[in-house]
């Protein structure tokens, strides 16, 4: 552009040696239009250029393709937290399934128990021997005690023992018969149990003092 205005205004000395002034005075004044003009049509060109030469700056921008992966990273997450909401709902249903059913097996196991009763109750209002039906009783007793052992559960020995808080549970004290019975349970009115050595009742005692 310097070397444009340079030649212009050499030709405008050139000539003004060989015309008028006046004539001089109004080519000078047509040639520095035309400067204005080329410098504006520089100025216009070299801002075109700029704008276009920063759009695809803008294209290729790591904005441009943070946002790319941040949607593709949202995507994973929404996608992820779907199916861990499924698997909570799926184990949820699968553990109050579980609970309603837990006993399942008690229950079929104590099944042939609940026959045998039914059948001593049938065989009770026809019997005559008092003692076929204590026999029968019993048997039945024995039936359902080796079932709920075999389940782990186990009674606990309180008459004669000393008192013990983590597995008796004083309804009374008396007197006791003797010094040696001082402090122990001297009768049980309900016995406890304990299930695979957890105590699920506490044995209610009367203790001697």
């Amino acid at each position: 552009m310097r070397a444009k205005i340079n030649k212009i205004f050499g030709k405008m000395e050139d000539s003004s040696k060989e015309i008028p002034n006046d004539a001089v005075e109004h080519e000078q004044t047509i040639n520095t239009d035309v400067v204005e003009n080329i410098i504006i049509d520089s100025a216009t060109s070299t801002s075109v250029n700029t704008e276009e030469g920063e759009l695809p700056a803008a294209e290729s921008s790591p904005i441009a393709i943070l946002e790319e992966q941040l949607a593709e990273l949202n995507d994973k997450y929404l996608r992820l937290f779907s199916d861990f909401d499924n698997y909570r709902k799926r184990t949820a249903k699968e553990r109050i399934e579980l609970a309603k059913t837990a006993g399942e097996d008690f229950f079929k196991a104590i099944l042939p128990v609940l026959d045998d009763f039914e059948r001593g109750l049938k065989a009770m209002n026809e019997a005559a021997d008092v003692n076929a039906l204590k026999e029968g009783v019993d048997l039945i007793y024995n039936k359902l005690n080796n079932i709920l052992t075999a389940k782990g559960l186990e009674p606990l020995t309180s008459i004669g023992e000393a008192f013990n808080a983590d597995i008796h549970e004083a309804i009374t004290n008396i007197p006791a018969p003797n010094e040696d019975m001082k402090g122990k349970v001297i009768d049980e009115a309900e016995r406890g149990y304990a299930l695979n050595g957890k105590v699920i009742r506490y044995a209610k005692v009367i203790v001697g003092n």
